[in-house]
């Protein structure tokens, strides 16, 4: 009766033969909505049956904004520092290393200038992945020098952020840069170089107070997360009910902080219209 028990023992299918099923192939949006990974990439990672606008980061954005996804990238090697030698659940110079090696990235910001419909751009975007998209003293630092790039170079700026606000372990350090970057963009208004704000989901805590909400232009992406502080530390703190879609960029902008809302596939157009209309020269 050897046709139904096993006549060798343990499993004898050679390593490189196993077949697994490959990891991510469907995307479930916050709909219930389940979308091809690949469908979902060629949409620009918005789901095409509710318009759920998918979390993307700097690689993406790069690639919608410049032309055939060519640019230079500047300051790609600056790195934080633990001058306070923090400490919580683990060392922050212990989890600085983690998300090195997690994401790939050297910290939450990424600054690059190319051409967008052929003409210069210099865009700063920021990467959730990162420790939360957390502004620290690096992301401080690349966004003034991205600045100072486009005054020098006369070049207009787009700052795309995505952050839960200032990075708790490093402090004061971290607090001084919204000072920093919000008197980098005076200068830039003084030389007369426009600015457009793109706001993804989330722009929270520090980001917001300061280069966020100081575009010539401010505009998001549709159903980013916009605030302060989050939903629920304003309802605990106030003990009352919030307004249906609270913080959303839908609210936001019917209450006069954002300019317009944007749907991705449209970033690359708009955002250059705005610029040409700002310069006063011809649409393209």
């Amino acid at each position: 009766m050897a046709w139904f028990k096993r006549t060798e023992k343990g499993i004898t299918t050679a390593t490189e033969d196993k077949k697994d099923v490959p990891k991510g192939l469907w995307y479930k949006s916050p709909t219930g909505k389940i979308i091809d990974q690949d469908e979902l990439a060629r949409n620009l990672w918005v789901s095409p049956e509710d318009d759920f606008h998918v979390r993307i980061g700097s690689k993406e954005y790069f690639e919608i904004l410049f032309d055939n996804n060519e640019f230079k990238e500047l300051d790609a090697n600056m790195r934080a520092k633990d001058p306070l030698h923090f400490v919580d659940t683990k060392k922050y110079s212990d989890r600085l290393k983690d998300a090195i090696e997690k994401t790939g990235l050297n910290d939450a910001v990424r600054t690059a200038v190319g051409k967008s419909k052929g003409k210069d751009l210099v865009v700063c975007c920021m990467d959730f992945a990162f420790i939360g998209g957390s502004m620290g003293a690096v992301v401080g630092e690349k966004i003034a020098r991205g600045i100072d790039y486009a005054i020098k170079n006369k070049t207009p700026f787009v700052m795309i952020s995505k952050s839960g606000g200032a990075r708790m372990m490093e402090a004061a350090y971290s607090l001084m840069q919204l000072a920093k970057t919000s008197a980098k963009l005076a200068q830039l208004a003084e030389a007369k170089i426009p600015y457009i704000s793109l706001c993804t989901d989330p722009t929270t805590g520090g980001t917001t107070a300061s280069y966020a909400m100081l575009g010539d232009i401010n505009i998001s992406e549709p159903g980013a997360l916009i605030g302060f502080a989050g939903p629920r530390v304003v309802r605990d703190t106030t003990g009352k009910d919030l307004p249906e879609g609270f913080q959303t960029a839908e609210f936001v902008l019917e209450h006069g902080f954002l300019d317009f809302i944007t749907p991705r596939k449209e970033l690359k157009d708009k955002i250059n219209l705005y610029l040409d209309l700002i310069l006063n020269q011809d649409i393209r």
